[in-house]
């Protein structure tokens, strides 16, 4: 059995030693105090954030996908940053992607076994067909998670690109990758529990992951969410503003719009301010890759 006790997210933290007899208000304070650490963690790894950000756009551009790879409470914020980018960022849901060990099941009920077999790990991409043109993003906050380790060792050899997310100092064993992503959170104020700091710092990361990256790919015009179809009462009402707000338009103007670009802003906003059809709309947003600004100078 691995001994894992010189892992800082396995340390216990003296500021909660007495955790267990302090006040409800006490323990939250001390909770924030601890998650603003996690943030600060999180911003002091901005370079290499920046760098699997470079490598990930002209993966995506490309037709190639972003696919994370965890267990526990690391797979399961993979699995949520990916399935919160297609109601986003209207892409297709084999864009990013999410691989939790022991699989779908995992998302509601632990299965903590499975995150010990690299061998699992090494299958999962096997079955994802991952080449090339993919980047495979290995998350583990306490740095030994071996299922994750045989993902990112095999997604290597089948030729993609790799990141690696730990929260810990570097271990023995860790695989050879492209970019390592290494927000030092500490000690946890439950000692072991990732889910805490660790976990928020992954959700800060993961959050910029994804946003900036879809902001390159044209998904955002300005701070607005522009590429997106409006398919319920609450997206038609943000579509509709967001096209009076470019615009100019009124409100009814803006709702015939959408309606004559099948729900969606982008062509919404081009067949109005190129006076185009919807066709030439979406022509115009080809040849500018998607990018709303680029089109509506074309």
């Amino acid at each position: 059995m691995q001994d894992r006790s010189q892992l800082l997210t396995e340390q216990r933290l003296p500021e909660s030693m007495s955790l267990d007899v302090m006040s409800i208000e006490q323990a939250v304070a001390l909770m924030n105090d601890q998650d603003r650490r996690a943030v600060e963690a999180a911003a002091a790894e901005r370079a290499n954030v920046v760098r699997a950000i470079a490598l990930i756009v002209p993966a995506l551009r490309a037709g190639g996908r972003l696919i994370y790879v965890g267990a526990g409470t690391s797979g399961r914020l993979g699995v949520l940053d990916a399935s919160e980018c297609p109601p986003t960022f209207r892409v297709d849901p084999e864009m990013v992607q999410g691989i939790i060990a022991g699989g779908p099941d995992a998302m509601f009920r632990a299965k903590e076994g499975a995150e010990d077999s690299p061998e699992q790990g090494a299958a999962a991409v096997e079955e994802k067909n991952v080449g090339p043109s993919d980047v495979i993003m290995g998350i583990a906050t306490g740095g030994t998670t071996p299922f994750v380790h045989g993902a990112l060792r095999r997604g290597r050899e089948r030729g993609a690109k790799t990141i690696f997310f730990s929260c810990v100092q570097p271990v023995p064993n860790e695989p050879e990758v492209d970019v390592v992503i290494r927000p030092l959170t500490g000690p946890e104020v439950v000692t072991g529990s990732t889910r805490l700091k660790a976990g928020t710092a992954t959700k800060v990361i993961l959050n910029q992951i994804t946003t900036v990256a879809m902001v390159q790919l044209g998904k955002v015009y300005q701070n607005l969410m522009v590429d997106l179809k409006a398919s319920n009462a609450k997206l038609r009402d943000r579509a509709a503003r967001i096209i009076c707000t470019i615009t100019g338009v009124d409100r009814a103007t803006a709702e015939e719009l959408l309606r004559r670009a099948d729900g969606h802003v982008k062509p919404a906003i081009l067949i109005h301010h190129r006076k185009v059809s919807l066709d030439e709309a979406r022509a115009l947003l080809e040849r500018a890759q998607g990018r709303l600004a680029e089109a509506m100078k074309l």
